[in-house]
């Protein structure tokens, strides 16, 4: 895909969404269940649309809040509902809309008590420590589109193992949804507003201060403060912003917040590659304030607006979500002594095979799991992962102890640990990246991407090792073609076929109307772009035989 000429810049103010216009639109926008763009969809993570296109809208959440209680109530769970929201402009009107739901379905729920954002990995936080102390089981939802533009909106149900509810469980809720909405949500149950906020089941939660309070428990703040590493943090306008300062003064870090603005417009982004506000930290266009600043700081780092993604910066400019990755590995798996012996590391089979190589080196095993981070959430619940991480800059990991931290991706911690790694071993997580490559080769990671219609996406969605009719990719002879993933069967949704130097997988995005082509190399740049040729072949020749 191009680069566009507005790749790296502020936007003009004619690119802004007019946030007057999208929340009427949220209200008085009736979708149309008929049609599959406006349906309750759960990708891999949530639900996630724009109201000017009917797609996220005042009926969705009504619909999905009252499914999620009556899911609630089917399996027993008795305790809290944590929610939280983050900084996008329709997250405010569905935290509202889901929170009269709540209240009148007698659901008790915690909310900020000011009011303020809550990032992700906190109510996945909060739920596992409630759940751990007490006998009554407590969920939650969040209400974020995660990194995508600012005129999308998100809704996404945790249940009580913390993390992205599962196939089954967003399949029941997103039928029950649609049935809802296609008899006019006469069975939603609602209160005003008022009433809401007033309901005894409606409860003020500091979710901030036990989170921050537990750090000490996951990340070596004591080694970062003693070495004083100064730490440059840009949230992205995003709900982690509120939480930089406290944990700076509760540990005594050197952490500077560079931009503490919050503006549902993210007026302040850089464009990404395409020429959209996309508050993407792995993006090396959207985080070009940051690496300008880079200089200034011993370590940068960024986050998306619910603060479950991470973006590291060292002297050599943003670091490759996989390079970070491989080297976050190598140093938790050398200096967390109390994880069990056999813990393994868990991957997304789209993510770098440098990761696999680190992993082996290590004596350790790898689970390869599909795209999603609620394949880890077993794994990380007991204990048996001790690392999780996707390709898109997603990642969580153990306590020091070995006990569960979080079941969904946390952004704090991942950038928290490239202050300690510096702090500990004298070198940045680049420099460790760097040794790695002396030891294993150097890998070309590209992953491209291109518009896809539905029914595009439901093509690639079929792809299958028979269509792979060559024995070779790439000039190489072709060892695997996977349309499963081998820790645990489940489809991946697409096909990735792996040769001795290289590998390509290709499969629709889950929240996007967007198809992706993750290539590796570790041949260099023409064999990549060899790679890419004959796997975006592969994509045209099923569109073709899809007719689409």
């Amino acid at each position: 895909m191009a680069i566009s000429p507005k790749a790296g810049k502020k936007a003009l103010p004619s690119d802004l969404v007019n946030i007057q216009k999208l929340i009427t639109a949220y209200y008085t926008v009736i979708p149309n269940i008929d049609d599959p763009q406006q349906r309750v969809a759960f990708g891999t993570s949530g639900h996630r649309g724009s109201a000017f296109g009917g797609s996220f809208n005042e009926p969705h959440i009504a619909a999905v809040t009252q499914a999620i209680c009556e899911y609630r109530k089917m399996q027993g769970y008795t305790g809290p509902l944590f929610m939280g929201k983050d900084t996008h402009a329709l997250s405010e009107p569905a935290h509202q809309t889901a929170l009269e739901v709540l209240a009148a379905n007698g659901v008790t729920v915690k909310i900020e008590k000011d009011d303020a954002y809550v990032p992700t990995p906190v109510i996945s936080h909060a739920i596992l420590t409630y759940n751990r102390d007490h006998d009554d089981i407590a969920d939650g939802i969040v209400v974020t589109p995660s990194h995508n533009p600012p005129q999308d909106g998100g809704f996404k149900y945790n249940p009580p193992n913390g993390g992205p509810a599962d196939t089954g469980t967003t399949k029941w809720v997103e039928d029950r949804a649609n049935e809802l909405i296609r008899q006019g949500n006469v069975d939603v149950k609602r209160v005003l507003r008022a009433d809401a906020l007033a309901a005894p089941t409606t409860q003020r939660y500091d979710y901030l201060t036990p989170y921050v309070n537990d750090l000490e428990n996951i990340i070596d703040v004591e080694a970062i403060k003693k070495a004083g590493v100064h730490i440059g943090v840009d949230p992205l306008g995003g709900a982690g912003e509120a939480y930089w300062e406290p944990i700076a003064k509760r540990y005594g870090l050197n952490i500077e917040v560079v931009n503490k603005t919050i503006d549902p417009t993210f007026s302040f982004m850089p464009m990404d590659r395409d020429g959209v506000i996309r508050m993407d930290c792995s993006s090396p266009w959207a985080m070009t304030d940051m690496i300008k600043l880079q200089p200034h700081f011993d370590i940068a780092c960024g986050n998306d607006p619910d603060t479950d993604r991470h973006g590291i910066v060292c002297s050599k400019g943003l670091m490759n979500p996989n390079h970070y990755l491989a080297a976050s590995i190598e140093y938790l798996f050398t200096h967390r002594p109390q994880w069990k012996k056999d813990a393994v590391v868990g991957k997304t089979l789209v993510s770098s095979q440098m990761i696999d190589l680190v992993v082996e080196s290590l004596g350790r095993k790898v689970a390869e799991v599909p795209v999603g981070f609620k394949w880890f959430v077993p794994g990380l619940i007991d204990g048996s992962y001790g690392f999780g991480g996707e390709e898109s800059a997603g990642a969580s990991f153990l306590r020091k102890d070995g006990s569960v931290w979080t079941t969904d991706k946390d952004g704090i911690i991942m950038n928290l640990l490239a202050a300690e790694i510096l702090a500990v071993t004298g070198k940045d997580p680049q420099q460790h990246y760097d040794a790695m490559t002396e030891k294993f080769g150097t890998p070309i990671y590209e992953r491209l991407q291109a518009p896809a219609s539905p029914e595009q996406k439901a093509a690639l969605k079929k792809l299958s090792p028979d269509m792979v009719k060559s024995d070779t990719l790439a000039g190489e002879p072709i060892l695997i073609k996977l349309t499963q993933a081998p820790a645990n069967g489940a489809s991946i949704e697409g096909l990735k076929v792996v040769t001795k130097s290289g590998w390509f997988a290709a499969r629709p995005s889950g929240t996007e109307d967007i198809y992706k082509i993750y290539t590796e190399s570790f041949k260099g740049k023409d064999h990549l772009a060899l790679l890419q040729k004959e796997a975006q072949n592969m994509v045209s020749e099923a569109f073709k035989a899809a007719g689409v």
